[in-house]
């Protein structure tokens, strides 16, 4: 695992001063501690940071073929790389290292960018052709490793794995977007076709850029994305031995490293599946690692205990206070953007956890995704069969009367609490998940907007994005396309993003078994009923991990990292959400009202409403927009 950066003039070969694309690099030294190189030729300059994992006594990067033809920074894991080698080897290749850099390298002077479709694994990398003279940055299929870049005033093209490693740039322009505070506002995080600096784009997912020089930068080209569109055919027992198959096969290809190797463990049946398998393929005890919260309904410890005397494994926990706020710097660091996952805290004192003990762990992130395991897929599906028994006439007067007139009770139990299902029944279903996922309402926003952010917008909405995704997804179903916007919108822009930043801030390596492109395309062709069924998600999944997992693991309760921020709000961030209303930074943008975002935080404190994760939103916002504008 490593951090990239590069510059690339597609107009004119100008000269790249080395000390310019190190110090891209070093901004991101956090992803590579164990070394660093720099190469430059005219128009171009390449820049690397190590995490040493495979081959650490070679491979060195910037890495160039024997020719010096190609030249390549690669941040990532391909985990075929072997077999890939042995064909190539087969073609007359001839390697002079024993890693998967020059894997990369010698099969894209091979295949070109046919190469991706022969790779399994996680990356972002580019490759310089000096025959060509072009430049190739190509991303994993779901997004597992991120990639920045942005056009300068002098016409270089500068990319790097994280948005820092632009801004040591002394051309990048720092002006906000605030059609990404929009996004933000929505979903808690910044989506990956955004970015909160005009300007800078993010590499899309299952996405590569070709530029040639001479020729303006081109859009990115789609290689590769999931479709539901096709069923998979057989039975039940056949289907369950098929996933099986796939899931020993992605956490077995994931072993494969030459340092110390783990995994996190919940105790979910995510991270439980990983460890399962792990330690069937291993011969040594997996190290496995917790995380515990000292706060009753959100500890996990026993669940991931019981998992680990099952499998003998070298286990490590840690109890952390759920209210501990004192990583809350080194997080803003790490993602640069504003990121309001409060979960985020808690992944990252489980990735601090595991580099006391590994270099590489696998985690559990992508089954909720691919296999329908959130409960808002079972909310989605069976809305859907609501709307589909009812005219829409009939839903917007009856549903919609009602929700008007249901009160908002923040305050009342879950079952009181109809409002926003009333009115989601009332309209359309791909509209009513886009707001599903969401975290501050269309109408909240609109509130807290002031009438020039309102202006600047231009009618620019955040759900649209989840709309327009559900609806061009190749898919049969109500719930496939919930799932393709979650694997598109939602995956890589929230939970890895979350994975990678955290677990790069500590130099570890993380590794998503369960976001192998094929177990997702498995999962993406399963009948409807196999993801979900008797109102559980996952359910094949589980069917196949019955002779791994007991019944306690497999059929309990879902919690995840839970964050009581609006706890917070009442006590210990009383004070700070009522300074939000007061804030210099917030007032300078002139995005905000801030009479009602004071009004809002008193309602809050005073337990009349509940508006914790919006004031969470906007603590984050403003300590990011601190530290990207000062």
């Amino acid at each position: 695992m490593c951090g990239i950066a590069g510059l690339f003039y597609p107009a004119t070969p100008k000269p790249v001063d080395p000390a310019r694309v190190r110090a891209m690099a070093d901004a991101m030294a956090h992803r590579g501690p164990d070394g660093a190189g720099v190469w430059t030729a005219p128009g171009v300059g390449l820049a690397h940071r190590r995490l040493a994992v495979i081959d650490p006594a070679g491979s060195p990067q910037p890495m160039a073929s024997a020719e010096a033809r190609f030249t390549i920074v690669f941040n990532g894991e391909i985990y075929n790389f072997r077999s890939l080698r042995h064909e190539l080897i087969a073609r007359g290749h001839v390697f002079a290292t024993d890693g998967d850099t020059e894997v990369l390298l010698q099969g894209y002077a091979a295949w070109g960018p046919a190469l991706l479709d022969r790779l399994v694994g996680m990356f972002a990398f580019a490759i310089h052709d000096a025959a060509t003279r072009t430049l190739f940055l190509a991303r994993d299929r779901l997004g597992v490793k991120p990639l920045h870049y942005v056009e300068l005033a002098d016409g270089a093209l500068a990319f790097a794995s994280e948005l820092k490693g632009l801004m040591v740039h002394p051309l990048l322009r720092r002006v906000p977007d605030v059609r990404a505070v929009e996004d933000y506002l929505a979903y808690g995080y910044v989506p990956d076709d955004a970015c909160l600096l005009a300007g800078v784009r993010k590499l899309a997912a299952g996405h590569f850029l070709l530029v040639e020089r001479g020729k303006p930068v081109p859009a990115p080209r789609r290689w590769w994305q999931v479709s539901f569109a096709e069923r998979a055919s057989g039975s039940a027992a056949a289907l369950e031995e098929e996933g099986l198959a796939l899931l020993r096969e992605a956490v077995q290809s994931r072993m494969v490293a030459d340092v110390p190797l783990g995994a996190f463990l919940s105790g979910g049946v995510d991270s439980s599946t990983v460890v399962a398998l792990m330690a069937e393929a291993s011969r040594q005890a997996v190290v496995t690692c917790t995380i515990g919260f000292d706060a009753a309904g959100h500890d996990e410890r026993a669940f991931a205990a019981e998992v680990a005397r099952r499998f003998a494994t070298d286990h490590h926990e840690r109890v952390v206070r759920p209210d501990n706020i004192a990583t809350l710097p080194i997080l803003v660091a790490a993602f640069d953007e504003p990121f309001a996952d409060a979960s985020a805290l808690a992944t990252y004192q489980a990735a601090a956890l595991a580099r006391e003990h590994v270099t590489v762990a696998l985690s559990g992130d992508g089954a909720d995704e691919a296999f329908a395991g959130y409960r808002r897929h079972r909310f989605h599906d069976a809305e859907e069969r609501v709307r589909a028994w009812m005219p829409g006439g009939w839903r917007a007067a009856v549903f919609g009367g009602l929700g008007t007139l249901w009160p908002k009770a923040d305050w009342a139990p879950r079952p009181l609490r109809a409002k926003t299902t009333l009115l989601a029944l009332a309209g359309d279903g791909d509209e009513a998940y886009a707001r599903a996922v969401g975290v501050t309402s269309p109408a909240l926003r609109g509130q807290l907007f002031s009438d020039e952010a309102r202006r600047a917008l231009a009618g620019h909405r955040a759900e649209d994005r989840y709309v327009a995704a559900m609806r061009a997804a190749p898919a049969r179903e109500a719930l496939d396309r919930a799932q393709y916007a979650d694997l598109t919108v939602w995956l890589p822009g929230d939970i890895l993003t979350k994975t990678d930043r955290t677990s790069m801030a500590v130099g570890l390596e993380a590794r998503e078994p369960l976001l192998d492109h094929r177990l997702v395309e498995f999962a993406a062709r399963l009948p409807a009923a196999m993801r979900l069924r008797g109102g559980r998600g996952k359910w094949l999944m589980k069917r196949a991990m019955r002779r791994h997992l007991p019944d306690t693991i497999l059929h309990r309760t879902k919690m995840g990292f839970v964050t009581p921020v609006s706890v917070w709000f009442r006590a210990a961030l009383a004070e700070e959400g009522a300074a939000l209303g007061r804030s210099r930074l917030l007032a300078e943008t002139g995005w905000f009202d801030l009479d009602r975002l004071s009004r809002l935080a008193e309602a809050h404190r005073s337990g009349r409403e509940d508006h914790g994760r919006t004031l969470w939103q906007f603590v984050m916002l403003e300590r990011s927009l601190a530290r990207m504008f000062g």
